[in-house]
């Protein structure tokens, strides 16, 4: 496995703006970025930490630098793994094709194998979630565990109305102001969310437009929803998921609305971990709570084990 190759970047021309904002994100995750080539994709990937691998994959029209609040949680006891999802942030479609969901899945299994000594947990956020579930269902044999985050496919798309007009307007033109209001719709408490992160705050919305106005990201953003969103999982294909799986939700998520996940915990038997006071992305919003649903699914390393506790899993409250 190669672990040494040095980052580079591919940005398109014209689209530089957003790369310092993206560099001060990368600078606060004690990760370091790699350039790797899987199944034709030039793929930005985030690597470091010690134990268990997890492998981190983020939401529709964010990167790897979303997982900034999390990281610093979970570096000290995993190995994370943190790639820019194919034709995001700064991962390119080499020959320029859409990340149709074949091509996506035989990426993961590509990077699980370039980057992970044992299964990895997958832990997916909303597209990311999507990704991570067909993997999970149909190469199951090569992961420990699941955690689902707000993640879309588990029902319809049908996202709250004023959420939807929010979200349209920024893709009919990315400006400042209709990604700022985007962005407020995703959140339950956008104040608390800007005062917490501080300087972050404004690197990720100027990333997020950068990437917004870059014509290759908005094309695939456009298939990987088609691909992977909007359409429903089947139950079928859901039952086929044989690792343990968790689902993390926010209660007031305007994209996936909570019903769903209640419902596949109920079929399933999958553990729920509910989020008050948060809306589409507890990556960002309440990342605390998020690393401690994760605990609980997430392997402890052997060093850290509390004496007598069986190995494998933490127990789960």
């Amino acid at each position: 496995m190669n672990r040494t190759r040095t980052a580079t970047r591919a940005p398109e021309p014209g689209h530089l703006t957003g790369q310092p904002a993206r560099e001060r994100l990368l600078a606060a995750m004690p990760l370091t970025e790699h350039r790797r080539d899987l199944a034709g994709v030039s793929t930005a990937v985030l690597e470091g930490g010690d134990g268990p691998p997890v492998v981190l994959l983020h939401g529709i029209g964010q990167s790897a630098t979303a997982w900034v609040r999390v990281v610093p949680e979970l570096v000290t006891d995993h190995q994370l793994i943190v790639p820019d999802l194919p034709g995001q942030g700064a991962s390119v479609v080499q020959d320029g094709g859409p990340p149709a969901a074949d091509r996506v899945l035989e990426w993961l299994a590509a990077l699980i194998e370039a980057t992970c000594p044992a299964p990895p947990v997958l832990v997916g956020h909303n597209l990311g979630g999507a990704v991570a579930a067909r993997f999970a269902a149909g190469r199951g044999e090569l992961i420990a565990g699941l955690v689902l985050a707000d993640a879309f496919g588990l029902g319809p798309f049908r996202p709250e109305p004023r959420f939807a007009l929010a979200v349209a307007a920024f893709q009919l033109r990315a400006t400042e102001r209709t990604r700022d209001r985007m962005l407020g719709r995703c959140v339950a408490d956008l104040d608390a969310v800007r005062r917490d992160l501080g300087g972050h705050w404004d690197d990720i919305a100027d990333y997020a437009l950068d990437r917004a106005r870059t014509p290759s990201v908005r094309a695939a953003g456009r298939t990987l929803m088609k691909e992977f969103a909007l359409p429903v999982l089947p139950d079928a294909e859901l039952d086929r998921i044989g690792v343990p799986t968790t689902l993390v939700w926010g209660r007031q998520d305007p994209e996936t609305r909570l019903r769903f996940a209640e419902r596949a915990a109920g079929r399933h038997g999958w553990p729920l971990h509910v989020i008050d006071d948060c809306g589409a992305d507890p990556d960002l919003e309440h990342p605390q709570a998020l690393v401690a649903a994760l605990r609980t699914a997430l392997p402890t390393r052997p060093d850290r084990r509390p004496p007598g506790s069986p190995a494998g899993r933490e127990a789960r409250p």
